[in-house]
């Protein structure tokens, strides 16, 4: 199969975090030849390394990648399938050349846990001008279109979450400084931080510092910029900046922490993946109606009341309850009920199949019937 991804980048990373993983996934394990259309290569630059930001077509990973522009190459039209991530519609001129070839078409859509995703996940549209697009809908349900994972994913994870030395060997390479590793092997909290800039931060940090288990705290540079003069005072985290890293390495970056703080879309499913305890911060829309998607999925997440009160306290900062409902979190019966929710979450998503597979069969089967 011959397929082409649209990806606009809104979200900073998220989106082309997201298309990133199922370009390669479709390329490396479906064996399809995939164009990968990005309007935002700066960013895409940050979380993958060998991107030039500045090339209109270049190829890594097996994969092709075009600057997406306002005049694409005309040169470059429509085959098998044409996949547009979260609506952002190919440009005008690639739209007419699928008139000629009529492509299975996906809309891949957002993730979200509610009920009403079942019904529409893989739903026709047909346009006036005769071609038909399909609503993919990635899901925590078997009714949907599943999340991406890769194949070997919990052996590799299982391998570096069993092994200090390794870990540490690990955040080395990134720049993690050996005082913070010595803490890491006395038995500190390691907590991870991935966060939109309405995060009370401040708040993580206090109630880490004031928790009886000594903590380290792992944020990317530029996230959260006042943590330095917080992470400053008698018992608070020590504070690590990291750079931005290949997504492989987030992900075992992910592995290394005991809580992981994230945001959107792309690290929230990768820390469900690493089997302990999250908090998501879900990417705001007006009139709040992301609280109601976050609510959704807290109705599917095995985790106890204290940890779902932590979840909707750092998406509703103007509560001030962070603090409080950190505390009560990792009281230490509340933290093993979630460190067993978090890996039992973990297997019940993992026993269902991956999104690339899901929507490479439905591409498969809509080819049939052309």
């Amino acid at each position: 199969m011959q397929a082409d991804i649209f990806c606009r980048v809104v979200d900073n990373y998220g989106d082309i975090g997201v298309c990133w993983r199922l370009a390669r996934r479709l390329s490396q394990g479906r064996g399809w030849d995939v164009r990968l259309w990005v309007d935002d290569l700066a960013s895409f630059a940050r979380i993958q390394p060998g991107i030039d930001s500045r090339a209109a077509r270049q190829r890594l990973g097996g994969v092709d990648i075009v600057h997406w522009s306002d005049t694409p190459d005309p040169a470059l039209t429509a085959r098998d399938v044409v996949i547009e991530a979260f609506a952002c519609d190919p440009p005008q001129t690639f739209v007419d050349s699928m008139r000629r070839v009529h492509p299975a078409w996906i809309n891949l859509e957002y993730l979200s846990a509610e009920a009403w995703v079942e019904s529409c996940h893989g739903l026709p549209s047909q346009r006036p001008d005769g071609l038909v697009k399909h609503f993919f809908f990635p899901g925590f349900t078997a009714a949907t279109g599943g999340l991406l994972r890769e194949p070997g994913l919990s052996a590799e994870r299982d391998a570096l979450q069993a092994s200090m030395d390794q870990q540490n060997a690990f955040l080395r390479s990134l720049g993690v400084d050996e005082a913070l590793l010595l803490r890491r092997r006395d038995g500190a909290r390691t907590v991870s931080l991935f966060c939109y800039p309405t995060a009370p931060a401040d708040a993580l940090v206090q109630a880490l510092a004031a928790d009886a288990r000594p903590s380290v705290l792992l944020a990317p540079e530029g996230i959260a910029p006042g943590l330095e003069p917080a992470c400053a005072a008698p018992g608070a985290p020590l504070l690590a900046r990291l750079p931005f890293v290949a997504q492989p390495d987030f992900d075992r970056l992910l592995w290394c922490a005991d809580l992981n703080f994230v945001r959107g879309e792309d690290s929230f499913i990768r820390a469900a993946w690493a089997a302990r305890p999250l908090v998501w911060q879900i990417y705001p829309q007006d009139q709040n109606i992301h609280l109601e998607k976050l609510e959704a999925w807290l109705a599917r997440y095995p985790a106890p009341d204290t940890a779902q009160a932590l979840i909707r306290a750092w998406n509703q900062p103007e509560t001030g309850q962070t603090a409080a409902a950190l505390t009560q979190a990792l009281a230490p019966n509340s933290w093993q009920a979630w460190s067993d929710a978090a890996q039992r979450w973990d297997a019940s998503q993992a026993a269902l199949p991956d999104l690339a597979e899901n929507l490479a069969d439905f591409c498969a089967d809509l080819a049939k019937k052309r």
